[in-house]
Formats: structure tokens, sequence, C-alpha cells
């Protein structure tokens, strides 16, 4: 594979080597890693790539792979630079040939991603999306307890994320991350509920198998000066008649990413947190608690699919991670040998997701500035 940004200064390239490494299903050797030729040569060297694959251009990196013999060039391109540069190095990837791995959200507009998904329509490729918390095996664990039906009748869907760490003016101090994410021509039309918001509600989503049809939304700049939103909550429908709340702030002071997320149905409700990402607790309605545990007895074959380690051994975001990426590459070797990929396999977010995300954006910030009580969620 090859990287496009991620170089030695970002947070979140670092985080992919990581997870992509962590099965050796994934060799990475090559890499335009920065807008800036001096950090993209830099970055490369320190990551050992050959001289004659760092490149100081992306599109030039596209052009010559895609020129070398077919057992030679990459085989996809991992994309991690801030949203705005998202959709043209994707479809440039797809037009020469390669799979995509890409941050979320998929693209700046709705609009550009689905021009992205018709062009992977097209061309028979496939495209990763990173949401990270459907990696973890009690999240699978979740959606497949909710695929059997196990919960009845899905009736209320609670799911939040608080972060602090935007509680201060922190992009006015020369923070990369905060300085891209609060500026409206890089990040879009949304701050906090685009960058962690989505997170919410592809979870809510991902675990029911349900879609939001309406939504009623307050967004708010609560730190003075910042330019998008740093705070939202939202109310939601779904296509069951479902209700539920979704909320997403940077300015809970303390907090740092405790992505929650809780279900109840006829028969019972279930529960889970990333800090405590290796419990599952489900909540009967006539019979005691119980709790699952990552590696123990009981589980799925969601589940076990994308379990590493014994009970007991915590996995934590970086094995999720891994959990998205091994299963994308496993989809190209099947794909590669001429074989079909099993659904355990498949079991990552693309395009659809991407869309989906992207319309949550956009009706969001519409919601919140109409008169309206509920809009239709249109995508």
């Amino acid at each position: 594979m090859a990287m496009i940004g991620g170089g030695k200064d970002a947070f979140i390239g670092a985080v992919h080597r990581l997870a992509f490494n962590m099965d050796g299903q994934v060799e990475m050797v090559a890499g335009a890693l920065s807008v800036s030729a001096e950090s993209a040569i830099e970055s490369g060297k320190m990551l050992y790539l050959n001289d004659d694959r760092i490149y100081t251009d992306y599109k030039v990196m596209l052009e010559r792979e895609a020129a070398m013999p077919a057992d030679q060039r990459i085989d996809f391109v991992t994309i991690v630079t801030p949203n705005f540069l998202h959709f043209e190095p994707a479809m440039m990837a797809l037009e020469k040939g390669f799979h995509v791995v890409v941050e979320k959200p998929i693209t700046f507009s709705l609009d550009q991603a689905k021009q992205l998904a018709a062009k992977v329509e097209e061309t028979g490729l496939q495209l990763l999306l990173c949401h990270t918390y459907t990696g973890y095996p009690m999240v699978k664990q979740a959606r497949q307890m909710l695929q059997e039906n196990l919960l009845g009748n899905i009736r209320k869907i609670y799911v939040e994320y608080p972060q602090g760490w935007l509680s201060t003016l922190l992009e006015q101090t020369g923070q990369a991350q905060a300085s891209w994410r609060t500026d409206p021509k890089r990040s879009g039309k949304a701050g906090c509920i685009g960058d962690i918001g989505t997170h919410a509600f592809n979870l809510a989503e991902y675990i029911t198998g349900l879609e939001v049809t309406e939504i009623c939304s307050a967004l708010n700049v609560v730190v003075p000066g910042r330019m998008l939103d740093d705070d939202g909550a939202v109310l939601l429908k779904f296509n069951n008649g479902a209700t539920g709340v979704l909320m997403a702030t940077q300015v809970a002071a303390g907090e740092e990413n405790n992505i929650r997320i809780r279900i109840y149905g006829e028969n019972g409700g279930l529960e889970w947190q990333q800090e405590m990402a290796n419990s599952l607790i489900v909540k009967w309605l006539d019979k005691p608690s119980q709790t699952y545990r990552t590696g123990g007895s009981g589980i799925g074959s969601l589940a076990s699919h994308n379990t590493r380690t014994p009970a007991g051994h915590p996995e934590g975001y970086l094995e999720a991670f891994a959990n998205l990426y091994r299963n994308f590459a496993s989809v190209l070797q099947a794909k590669l040998a001429g074989e079909k990929p099993t659904a355990e396999m498949l079991d990552f977010p693309g395009t659809a997701e991407g869309i989906r995300g992207m319309a949550f954006i956009e009706n969001v910030v519409a919601a919140s500035s109409s008169t309206t009580k509920w809009i239709p969620f249109t995508t």
C-alpha cells in the first residue's frame, strides 16, 4: 500500500501504520506523506521507504505506481489528510485502478460522497471508510445480537460522544489538529458534529441495522471566537418507529474519548462504551443482567472473528483499527485469489456509510438553522 498524508508530525498517520502492521498482511512501500516536500522526504526516510518511492506529490505517485508492472505496483492507497483533501486523491486512485482506504468523513460534501460511491461501483474496487469503533469485538457482538432479534423490536437509542479537548480556543495556539478541524475551509460545514458526531451516528446505525428518517437538531458554538460548532444534540427518528438522542461535544472539560451507546428493545437493553471496551452489558426485562466479555464464552462469530487475545487481555482502539484493515486486506486477498470473501471479511464500513455520514452532517446543519421542528433525513 501507499499513504497520502500522515507524515512525521501527523497523529492519525501513525495510528494507521500501527494498525495495518499488526497482522503482517499489509506492507507500506510508497508514500506522498506531506504537502511539504522536505517533510515528505524526511518522513519517507524515517519509514525506510525506498528513495524512488518517496513522493512529494500524490498525483505523481499515483501516475508512476499505475505505470509499474502488476506485481510491483501498490494494491491500495490510504488517505489520511484533512477532510477537504479526501475526494480528489480517492477519485484519482480509483481511476488508476487502486483500492482505497480513507479517513472519515469520506469527503467534504454529500455530492462528492455520491460521486465517489458511483466510481467505486463503476470500477468494482473496494473502499474502506475508517469508522474505527465498528471494529471493536463487543460492538460486533451487539450488532449480531440485534441481527438475531434477541432484544425484540428496538424502541430507544441513546448515543453520546463527549470530548473536552476544545474547551479553550486551542486553534489559536498553532495546534495542528485543532486548527484544521475548526476551519470551515478544511473541515467542511460542521465542526464537532462532523468530527465525532458522525462516529456516534454511524455506531447507532451499524449496531441496530436501522436508518434515521427524521431529525431535530441544535448546534452550538460554546467557545467565543470559534468558527464551527463545538457542541450539538440531535433527536432521531428511525425507520422502525424507534426514537433516539445523539449528543456530541468537544467542550466537556475533563472528558477524553468516551463514546457510549445504549439500545433498548421490547425484551431488554444493551450498553457499550469505549472506556470499558471489553464489556457489553445486556439488561433483560425478566432475568438478571449479563456481561459479555471480549474473548469470553458465548460470543458470536462476528465478535470471535475480530478478537485477538484470550479473555482478560485488553483490546482497544488500535486493535479495532487493525480489525478494519485485516478484514479489508482479507477481501483484497480473496479477490486476487479468485475466491469469494466471507461475511466476516466484508464487515467494514464503505461508501454507503460514507454517504449516510455526509448526509447526517448536512441534515443536522440544516435542521439546526430551521424553524421546523422535524426535518426529513434526506440523502
